[in-house]
């Protein structure tokens, strides 16, 4: 039972975090989309833009993170948590259009044959404070990641850091205009729609990595090991595991003395799920027991 409500609060700190996320990117991406068009900066613009793609990726996240909490039923008899990964999988799909769309703007206004005015300085001030949000908002989710265990809420934390990154890139593409360059300041409109493009393809690769039963061979090999030196074990036939949503699951053939009871066997085949269950967290550990060769 206490496993269970440390489950669910965990579960629910890593909402609270995608939450956190969803609420700032979503005042962020206004003013920011308002304060490039007001003061005439192409990079703050495209940093709103690159937020409004953060607030797809962040209700992505916490949208697949209350349908994983589904229990199983009838139709998904593993349950239901890979959910999260189909909605991070729209959402590249989302971030990579909003990607492309930011570099054509940008390549226009650097191309274009107007003259590319400076922009206010204001603009810089609104890129600033907004490294210092984002920067302040990682934090908290880095700590929360950290303390619930999620995957998911990490990458929004990374996604945060990056976020900062941009903003300040922005301040400097229009510091740089302000100083005499205004090409700079599109320029920095181009470098901030092709992070955008490059996090949607790190967020499709990863996902559908994972989708395709994609997992660590190192981690693999770890598992491996420490199932072998199980007291009880003398081989591991076969091992392979796969990812639901945040969670392992892991299929493992050991063999065992020919000559050991069936209860004996089954007591070696639990250690085994305890210990993978203890030391690595994992949710479920299948484990086939066969009996040695005899020689």
């Amino acid at each position: 039972m206490a496993r269970l409500v440390k489950k669910v609060d965990r579960k629910q700190g890593a909402e609270a975090g995608a939450l956190l996320s969803i609420f700032v990117y979503l005042l962020l991406s206004a003013g920011k989309l308002l304060a490039g068009g007001v003061f005439g900066s192409d990079a703050v613009e495209a940093d709103g833009w690159n937020n409004l793609s953060d607030i797809i990726a962040s209700s992505a996240v916490y949208i697949g993170m209350k349908i994983a909490k589904k229990p199983r039923d009838c139709n998904h008899p593993y349950g239901h948590s890979r959910a999260e990964n189909i909605s991070s999988l729209l959402a590249a799909f989302l971030m990579m259009s909003i990607g492309i769309d930011v570099i054509t703007s940008g390549v226009r206004s650097l191309f274009g044959k107007e003259k590319v005015a400076a922009p206010d300085v204001l603009a810089a001030v609104v890129a600033l404070a907004s490294a210092a949000v984002m920067i302040g908002v990682y934090a908290i989710n880095r700590r929360l990641a950290r303390r619930t265990n999620s995957m998911a809420l990490a990458a929004v934390a990374k996604d945060n850091l990056s976020d900062a990154l941009v903003s300040i890139g922005a301040a400097i593409g229009i510091a740089g205009a302000r100083l005499g360059w205004p090409w700079l300041d599109p320029l920095a409109a181009l470098v901030i729609g092709a992070m955008i493009g490059r996090t949607a393809w790190e967020v499709f690769m990863e996902t559908a990595h994972t989708l395709t039963d994609g997992f660590d061979e190192q981690q693999l090999a770890v598992y491996k090991d420490e199932i072998a030196a199980v007291s009880g074990v003398r081989d591991v036939a076969d091992i392979k595991a796969r990812m639901l949503g945040n969670d392992i699951v892991l299929e493992v053939t050991i063999r065992v003395d020919s000559h050991l009871t069936v209860a004996k066997s089954h007591e070696i085949a639990d250690e085994v799920e305890r210990l993978m269950r203890n030391r690595h967290n994992i949710r479920a550990t299948h484990v086939h027991v066969e009996p040695e060769a005899v020689r």
